[in-house]
């Protein structure tokens, strides 16, 4: 196969991964668990496939360069003339060719992280749910790995783009079939409640698109589909900016993102987009200004953090109304009270890894229920972590989510340096980590997506792709 058919493959193969990721519960809805197991397990072989083949690429790359530095290969060969040039922006011809993967320059947040949560496995609680939880989170850890690794940064906008334009177009015809044509509400296939009486969480899609909203989408949630119009909104406007896409076409889908984002009537995914965009005003800020003369930057960001958190304590009834969502945050303040009464039960280690809650075993039978639906989430990524792995997690997890936002932090607001004078540039691209990780700790605080599917798997990529360039720095488009 030649190099161009193996890289579309790659791309096409990382196209599906971030659908995967991104709308796993259409595959549930669709198949049922059997169905999304058999798509789990290609996503999973797959991603051992891909990762194997970069790392023969990756040796035999290194081979080519000591033949060109041995004299062996012509000077006029491609293969000599990319190598000097790379050489001559201060990267190597495997670095950019390829971003291979180096354990020694791998975040060992993530390493750790996962260690703590495997071996929780020991104390757990229900050590058959937290084997099977331990799996899944490392299934996730291989398709993002493959996906940092594999990829080169205008590959990994390129696919995570094209998978976002999937979802939403996929998202706005189920919406209109089901609006147009079946006219009432949809369940997901091979599911039997058992009953006529069914809340409105477990239903595909409500139909509600002409009526304005709130919509479902292909995932069946709207906050969920209302953070992947968000990540495509982000997205699609670095795109436009960094002069990837046409510009009729971008506007189109960003458009339609922005579109989405509004009919899924998303007040978790509002307080997101605000985070956004403070990142995104505070970065523009940075970068009219140099290093040394960030002080009061820093001092208004601050600020500006303890004034949304006192807001949010003194007035947050009022906040959540104008939202449109009830003074507990549609029970959330239920959930956090269940789920804190019970990690203070062991405090330090929690009760085992799980991910996502199984509800076929105690305490997540009936730790959180609400109307008849049963939670699977503490819906706070940080009281998930402190119930699942204590305190010693939590710690871990704030490590792993915090040095990626100060790696991402400088690659947005600092000018790639290849020489000793910063004048490289700004790129557009530069800023897409940064925004990414506003959105996810800001959705973190209502919704236990960032440990789970997308969320992990844009964290992981982004934890990998923030250190690569911090050991090996080069303009991003």
């Amino acid at each position: 196969m030649s190099a161009v058919q193996s890289r579309l493959v790659i791309r096409l193969f990382a196209t599906f991964v971030w659908f995967t990721v991104l709308a796993g519960q259409f595959w549930r809805n669709l198949g049922g668990w059997w169905g999304f197991g058999a798509i789990a397990l290609i996503v999973a072989v797959g991603s051992v496939i891909g990762l194997s083949t970069q790392r023969t690429n990756a040796r035999n790359r290194a081979n080519a360069l000591k033949l060109v530095a041995a004299g062996s290969v012509a000077n006029d060969t491609p293969t000599a003339q990319d190598v000097a040039r790379d050489i001559a922006l201060g990267n190597t011809y495997q670095a950019a060719l390829a971003p291979a993967l180096n354990w020694r320059k791998f975040p060992k947040t993530i390493t750790a992280f996962l260690l703590l949560a495997t071996l929780s496995i020991a104390w757990s609680y229900y050590p058959g749910a937290s084997a099977l939880g331990v799996a899944l989170q490392l299934i996730t850890t291989l398709a993002a790995l493959f996906l940092a690794v594999t990829l080169t940064w205008p590959e990994l906008l390129r696919t995570l783009g094209g998978a976002l334009r999937w979802v939403l177009a996929l998202s706005l015809v189920f919406e209109l079939f089901v609006a147009v044509v079946v006219q009432h509400e949809v369940l997901p296939f091979f599911v039997d409640y058992g009953t006529q009486d069914v809340p409105n969480a477990f239903y595909w899609s409500r139909g509600l698109l002409l009526a304005g909203g709130p919509i479902e989408g292909i995932v069946a949630n709207r906050n969920l589909l209302g953070f992947i119009a968000l990540t495509a909104i982000i997205v699609f406007a670095v795109q436009l900016r960094a002069h990837t896409v046409k510009r009729n076409a971008g506007l189109v889908w960003l458009a339609l993102a922005i579109g989405m984002l509004l009919l899924t009537r998303s007040a978790t995914v509002t307080v997101s987009l605000v985070a956004v965009v403070a990142a995104l005003l505070f970065a523009l800020w940075a970068r009219r200004v140099h290093d040394q003369h960030r002080r009061p930057l820093y001092v208004v960001a601050a600020a500006s953090v303890l004034v949304v958190a006192a807001a949010l304590a003194l007035f947050s009834g009022q906040l959540f109304g104008m939202l449109g969502r009830s003074e507990d945050l549609t029970g959330r303040f239920d959930i956090w009270g269940s789920v804190t009464h019970l990690a203070l039960e062991r405090p330090v280690f929690g009760w085992g890894w799980v991910s996502y809650w199984v509800p076929w075993v105690e305490p997540f039978n009936d730790l959180a229920v609400r109307k008849g639906v049963t939670y699977l989430q503490a819906h706070n990524a940080w009281l998930d972590v402190w119930l699942q792995l204590g305190i010693i997690g939590v710690i871990l997890f704030a490590a792993l989510v915090f040095s990626t936002l100060w790696r991402a932090w400088f690659l947005a607001v600092d000018r790639p340096r290849l020489g000793v004078k910063d004048t490289e540039p700004f790129a557009a691209s530069a800023l897409l980590p940064l925004l990414l990780l506003a959105a996810l700790i800001a959705q973190s605080i209502a919704e236990s997506r960032m440990l789970i599917e997308s969320g992990w798997v844009i964290l992981v990529v982004l934890a990998v792709v923030t250190k690569r360039q911090q050991h090996a720095p080069r303009p991003m488009p």
